[in-house]
This record gives C-alpha cells, structure tokens and sequence, in this order.
C-alpha cells in the first residue's frame, strides 16, 4: 500500500447560483453532474472530481491563490469555445517551454479555470 500522496483528485469551484453553474460547467466540459444536490454539485472529468459549491463572495473580490489545470489536447479551440460560453479572458495561451502550452480563464463567477497542453504528461 503506498503512504504518499497520490496526485490530485478534485478541483472546487465556489460559485453564487449552483443551478447556473451547474448548465454553464455542463457545457464547458460536454457532461453532465453525476451528484447534483443544493450543497455540492459533482462532475466526473476523465476520473477527476470537478465540484461546485455555494457561496457569497463576489466574483469581483475573489483571488487566484489556487490555480488547477484542465489538459486538453487542443488548447487554442478549447479556449476559444469557453470564452462562447461566456467564459472571461484571462491568460492567454503561451508557450512556457517546450511543447507545453497553457492558458487561464475565469468563469461567470470569477474563479479562475486553467488549460494545459502538455504532451509530456498524460493521463492512462
């Protein structure tokens, strides 16, 4: 049995209107929650726990002390297929070395979503 930590299993997402959240991150992702209650909403992205939860702070008064990135394989498409969806621009997609590719948006509600492309690091 392995003692260390194993890798990230779920990002959170506070957000005002769970429901709105919910329809808007149902479409970002192309799925719908697998857990769907007034306290959590829960997504399963490729086995990785996206949650939305609840609560009160303006989009406008919130920090980017956390910052998640979502891979994909082609980033300049799914960036610009967010920001349809409403998503708000944030970062734009750079290079940072190599073939590794990021960006960050935020969403309706000022959390900040980040995208990846990195060929060097896959998910099997």
């Amino acid at each position: 049995m392995k003692d260390n930590i194993l890798g990230l299993r779920t990002t959170i997402y506070k957000v005002p209107d769970l429901n709105e959240a919910k329809e808007w991150y149902s479409k970002v992702f192309k799925i719908e929650p697998y857990f769907d209650e007034p306290f959590y909403v829960g997504f399963n992205i490729e086995g990785y726990e996206l949650g939305l939860i609840p609560e009160d702070i303006p989009a406008d008064k919130k920090t980017d002390n956390v910052l998640s990135y979502w891979g994909v394989e082609n980033i300049e498409k799914e960036y610009n297929r967010i920001i349809s969806l409403g998503g708000i621009e944030s970062e734009k997609v750079k290079n940072v070395g190599g073939e590794i590719v990021i960006a960050t948006l935020k969403d309706p509600w000022g959390n900040t979503i980040g995208l990846i492309y990195n060929p060097g690091f896959k998910n099997e």
